[in-house]
């Protein structure tokens, strides 16, 4: 062996190692745009989370606003609303699940673990049961429920007849599942969090 063949050794392995990395780069760049337009837009993760300001929100009225392209109704209730809502049994219930994003999966759907806590509540007090954040989407179809309506005063999809109570829980109807609570929490006292 003469030392031309090894330099011609030295150099057949560089030229190889060379082409296979520019051939990764070549396929890396083509590849990329593919991989990245799966992502979603600008607009769409500035929307992740956006505050609502209920200041205005009366006892007895609720809020709809657009969020992740879907209406999140934000209600702030009566005496009387969250009264009918805890004086329920929830072993009557269609959907026993609280439906909750705030809470552990699976907990069971007692008013209480369906009401945003207060910006003073803690976490060891049960909260004041006051504020309920819903996703208002009918879990059966997804058309959209009316509120103040039904035969249990909290909301009404007309399309197929689904009932829901004052804490947005199903009660009669073909839905199968309560309205969804997203992730919410109040930031400031006139300031809710959805995301």
């Amino acid at each position: 062996m003469s030392h031309a063949d090894d330099h011609a050794g030295t150099r057949r392995d560089f030229l190889y190692y060379a082409t296979g990395a520019a051939g990764l780069v070549a396929t890396g760049a083509a590849v990329w745009p593919l991989v990245n337009q799966m992502n979603p837009s600008a607009d769409v993760q500035a929307l992740a989370s956006i505050d609502v300001d209920v200041a205005g929100v009366e006892p007895g009225t609720q809020l709809t606003v657009k969020w992740l392209g879907k209406p999140v109704f934000i209600r702030r209730r009566t005496e009387e609303e969250i009264t009918a809502a805890r004086e329920v049994d929830i072993s009557a219930l269609p959907d026993p699940n609280a439906e909750n994003a705030n809470i552990e999966a699976g907990s069971p759907a007692t008013d209480d673990n369906r009401v945003l806590a207060g910006f003073n509540d803690d976490d060891s007090a049960p909260a004041s049961g006051e504020w309920l954040v819903m996703i208002g989407v009918c879990t059966h179809l997804g058309c959209v429920p009316l509120g103040d309506a039904g035969d249990f005063g909290g909301w009404f999809c007309p399309c197929h007849g689904s009932h829901y109570d004052t804490a947005g829980r199903i009660r009669r109807g073909p839905a199968p599942r309560n309205l969804p609570v997203p992730l919410a929490e109040f930031t400031s006292e006139s300031n809710i969090r959805l995301g």
